[in-house]
């Protein structure tokens, strides 16, 4: 079959976002397009390649109107890298769209009234806000359209810095990312230059070799930073030379670990992560409670907005000290050990064995005595028999992961009825999913949108249910 030709469409007015940053727009021609890079109140000009659920998929190419949601970026590296797709966005204008996209679900979904959405919380720091970020290092960087037809050889094939959206072996080279406080940059660009001083290899995504391959970093709101070189190669000497001079580099490096990942995947969970100097553990803080994380620990990545997150919850919740809580996908036991001196008793869940791990040296670390933890699913661990053990929960917290709880969970919480529900949650759908299941017995009160990650379309929301009279 020959190929769609594509074809010139002009004055699509741009009225929405829509999902992964790309935006909805409608034609002259009756037809809705979806469209990446503009803003809401744009009119542009593209060229129409394809259709994708009854939408006309297009490609920008002109912008006979902006819109004043506009915003010039700060990152140079903006339209490229793939990250923050809403900076061209001015941040009121951010904030809007996120709030009526937690009420579009409420409503669209749920079922249920979109003004028991509240106001959005913002953040108050808009760039330099996350304390963990996983750069990659490449020996294919990704090559911009105007070096490409400049007819220039290019030498500086290596890279380090964030893999290209829909690409997985091309990289973009970044000078400045304004994600992480500046520390974050430095090393970057330090290992980088370094490992091309000593000719170090980068990894090659294609054929799978090279000797460096990833970094994380993470950093803490009391000043701790806790740094991760991921090698390939496991060549002692080079790791050895290259380790000792991020150590003697930053002193404010509290933590320094290596992997070597001989995987054709990044992820890091299952590979051990070896101390090479420094504290096992960074500390963060949020409010009175210390949280030991290692570097395999997940803790929300804008330790600001956590606490407001869970100084939400803790409202919504309204704990006596009678109170027994349970709290689902626990992770680290971040929230339950935040709320536990305001109830008698908090159970947290969590599948992973390591995150429950943390979660009881950070109750033995903070004092904590009526908090209890258990490793297991959620929708195998939470049943009627667990119920009967530990006593039937006044209040239920849950944060479940993107996709939300498994209906399994669900139906659980159903039978189990506890009379207050909070639900956190980082995909406003799956949560208005889950709300309307949970609709059987629960009325919804209210929601509150969290902006979390400036900048992006991602959104997170906390949801107060109370069990409906005579459920």
């Amino acid at each position: 079959m020959a190929r769609r030709k594509p074809k010139r469409v002009e004055n699509i007015s741009i009225i929405d976002f829509a999902h992964k940053g790309k935006t909805i727009g409608k034609g002259e021609d009756g037809f809705v397009y979806l469209i990446e890079g503009p803003v809401p109140g744009d009119v542009v000009n593209a060229i129409y390649y394809k259709k994708k659920k009854g939408l006309r998929v297009a490609k920008a190419i002109e912008y006979p109107v902006l819109s004043d949601k506009r915003t010039d970026p700060k990152c140079e590296h903006f339209g490229v890298c793939g990250g923050c797709k809403w900076q061209h966005t001015k941040y009121e204008s951010q904030l809007y769209y996120k709030e009526k996209a937690v009420r579009d679900a409420i409503e669209r979904i749920a079922h249920d009234d979109g003004a028991k959405v509240l106001p959005i919380v913002k953040c108050e720091e808009i760039f330099y806000y996350r304390n963990k970020i996983e750069y990659s290092f490449c020996n294919s960087r990704w090559i911009s359209e105007e070096e490409a037809e400049s007819g220039e050889e290019i030498t500086d094939r290596n890279a380090a810095g964030f893999h290209r959206p829909g690409v997985f072996n091309k990289v973009v080279n970044l000078n400045n990312c304004h994600l992480q406080e500046s520390l974050g940059n430095e090393i970057r660009l330090f290992l980088r230059d370094y490992a091309l001083s000593k000719d170090y290899t980068f990894f090659d995504y294609s054929n799978h070799v090279g000797l460096l391959r990833n970094l994380t970093l993470r950093n803490s709101s009391i000043g701790e930073w806790m740094v991760t070189v991921v090698f390939r190669d496991d060549d002692k000497e080079a790791i050895e030379d290259v380790m000792i001079q991020v150590k003697e580099t930053f002193p404010q490096i509290t933590s320094l670990f290596y992997v070597i990942n001989q995987k054709m995947n990044d992820t890091l969970y299952d590979q051990e992560h070896i101390l090479y100097h420094g504290k096992p553990k960074m500390e963060e803080r949020l409010g009175s409670i210390r949280y030991q994380i290692g570097p395999k620990s997940f803790f929300q990545t804008n330790s600001a907005q956590a606490k407001n997150l869970f100084d939400i919850a803790v409202d919504y919740a309204d704990l006596k000290p009678t109170d027994v809580v349970y709290d689902l996908y626990t992770g680290l036991g971040s929230i339950a050990l935040y709320v536990a001196d305001k109830c008698k008793e908090v159970y947290g869940i969590e599948e992973i064995p390591q995150a429950i791990e943390d979660a009881k040296e950070n109750q033995k670390l903070n004092g904590i005595s009526n908090a209890t933890f258990f490793a297991g699913d959620c929708k195998e661990t939470l049943t009627m028999e667990f119920m009967q053990t530990y006593g039937k929960p006044d209040v239920v917290i849950t944060d479940p992961p993107r996709a939300g709880m498994h209906v399994t969970v669900v139906e659980t919480l159903l039978l189990i009825a506890a009379p207050k529900i909070v639900y956190i949650s980082c995909n406003p759908a799956t949560q208005a999913r889950d709300l309307l299941l949970l609709a059987k017995k629960y009325e919804l009160v209210q929601v509150t949108p969290v902006d979390m990650f400036p900048h992006t379309q991602h959104t997170e929301s906390v949801a107060l249910l109370k069990l409906k009279e005579g459920s």
